[in-house]
């Protein structure tokens, strides 16, 4: 029986790293890797994580029909997991619910040797809260507290990553975050260099009045650029830990800084990420997912029929009668317009279907789910929809997406930045049509708060991505169930690492084992 590595996964979010690692699969069809433990502090991601578990428990394509019923809504989670009790005391041990930097580092550190259990070879993984290095996080942070936003604790919040390692000295870690953390500053000092240097010697990088308990002095770690070999004896430059998800094969322009960790006294040198030979659109995992409208939220009536009717009286703007904008955008919104049906409905959390999508069939695709979950379309005001609308048309018939200028000036939203953006300034592209011929943009939490940057290429649909939608462009399988309300199941998939991307590490890693023996 193949003897499993075992996985540690703090700030784990839905499991995206996890997951990867779990579905590594080696040339003798075995699962070399195991999830021991994860760690996640938010409510609904854990419950996501939760259920996962519950379904790993089982060997690959032996899920319990009962399983897709709770995806289905046919039966309750409680029923669910009372018919398969050993499986659910399973992934409740596995998935844990705790904030690190909140819960005691003892019971943490507890938890963790538990879940090892003597194992030494096993590996690390996660990435510490990104809010407050990623860029447009800062910008959030400093406006709503400009004056504590160098104590903000999140800053510091890698710093219980760095204890682990010390205390448990991991002969691997894998390390995620935002490439905002190259340019994140604290009293002028680069945070990232400094986490470099504390990852590099985890028990130097603690003052004398932190925990020294049990730490070893002289643990040093080798840390790794995934995508470039290192010029001799030169340092890598900090630009080369970032990996561009586009290059190898997700279908998103995604594009985060990862280390890998590898304990000094393992005289072993890892592979890199193999650069796939064609990019992968946003279509080719899209197409095929069922067609639905979007709902409106400021008429009597949210209604199939009103909702035609308030993207149809796009047509009374005196710029279109009169043909303001080109001859060939009012005609691609004519055809359009006439191919709008009252048959579209707003989703679910469960759609029969049964269209798997061009590409990566067998990693998306599973028959016995016989459907698509999370797959429910926003509700919008009557302008957005028809700036939806408009933008949509614009991107099919210009093959881009429009910036605020191109839009008519009466349709603008009524917001104090899009002056700025009309001149030229942040924010020009407000309302961001992702392009059929192209992998999507970067797919982040903020889609949470409302879906203007992510607006379906199909105008005949006029709505944002749904939460499976964007699941996809995050390569989550399609029997991934995440759980919570909408809002919440938006940024679990914004935060998360793409399996797909954490497969490709974890035959790194896997390599690295097989090196030393």
């Amino acid at each position: 029986m193949l003897n499993k590595y075992l996985v540690v996964d703090l700030f784990a979010g839905p499991g995206g790293l996890g997951e990867g690692f779990s579905a590594f699969r080696t040339k003798k069809s075995e699962y070399p890797f195991k999830i021991g433990l994860s760690i996640e502090k938010d409510v609904f991601a854990h419950n996501t994580l939760e259920l996962r578990s519950f379904f790993r428990q089982f060997a690959a394509n032996r899920a319990p029909q009962e399983y897709y019923r709770y995806i289905k809504g046919e039966i309750t989670k409680e029923e669910l997991f009372k018919k398969y009790p050993l499986q659910a005391k399973a992934s409740s041990e596995e998935a844990w619910h705790a904030e690190l930097g909140e819960t005691p580092h003892g019971e943490v550190s507890s938890r963790i040797k538990n879940a090892l259990n003597k194992e030494k070879k096993w590996v690390l993984i996660g990435g510490p809260p990104c809010q407050a290095y990623s860029v447009m996080g800062r910008v959030r942070i400093k406006a709503e507290n400009p004056d504590n936003f160098e104590e903000d604790h999140r800053h510091f919040l890698y710093k219980e990553y760095l204890k682990i390692i010390r205390d448990h000295e991991p002969p691997v870690f894998v390390m995620e975050n935002v490439k905002g953390i190259l340019s994140s500053k604290i009293k002028g000092e680069c945070i990232f260099d400094k986490i470099l240097d504390d990852l590099s010697c985890p028990s130097k990088a603690f003052t004398d009045t932190e925990e020294q308990t049990g730490s070893n002095g002289n643990l040093k770690y080798n840390i790794y650029s995934l995508v470039k070999n290192k010029n001799g004896n030169n340092p890598y430059d900090n630009r080369d830990y970032v990996i561009k998800c586009e290059n190898y094969g997700i279908p998103q322009r995604r594009h985060r800084v990862i280390l890998l960790g590898i304990r000094s006294d393992l005289k072993v040198k890892p592979n890199l990420l193999y650069k796939s030979s064609d990019k992968i659109n946003m279509w080719d995992v899209l197409k095929g997912m069922p067609k639905l409208r979007s709902g409106v939220t400021d008429m009597a009536k949210d209604s199939p029929e009103n909702w035609k009717k308030a993207i149809s009286k796009i047509r009374n703007y005196a710029w279109f009668k009169e043909k303001r904008v080109e001859v060939d955008l009012i005609k691609q919104m004519d055809r359009c317009l006439a191919k709008i049906k009252n048959s579209f409905n707003l989703g679910g959390e469960y759609i029969s279907h049964n269209k798997a999508p061009s590409r990566y069939k067998t990693w998306f695709f599973d028959s016995k789910l016989d459907g698509v979950c999370n797959h429910t379309a926003r509700k919008h005001i009557k302008k957005d929809l028809r700036r939806y609308f408009y933008a949509a048309c614009f991107a099919r018939e210009y093959l881009k997406s429009p910036e605020i200028n191109d839009f008519p000036r009466v349709i603008w939203p009524d917001h104090e930045n899009v002056l700025q953006a009309s001149h030229g300034s942040m924010f020009t592209d407000r309302f961001r049509v992702q392009l059929k011929n192209k992998p999507s943009t970067t797919i982040t939490c903020h889609i949470s708060k409302d879906g203007h940057y992510f607006i379906h290429p199909d105008p005949i649909q006029c709505r944002s991505l749904t939460v499976r939608e964007v699941a996809r462009l995050q390569t989550f399988p399609d029997n991934y169930f995440f759980e919570g309300p909408r809002t919440s199941q938006y940024s679990q998939v914004g935060n998360a690492v793409p399996p797909l991307l954490a497969k490709k590490i974890a035959k790194i890693v896997y390599g690295i084992f097989k090196q030393f023996g």
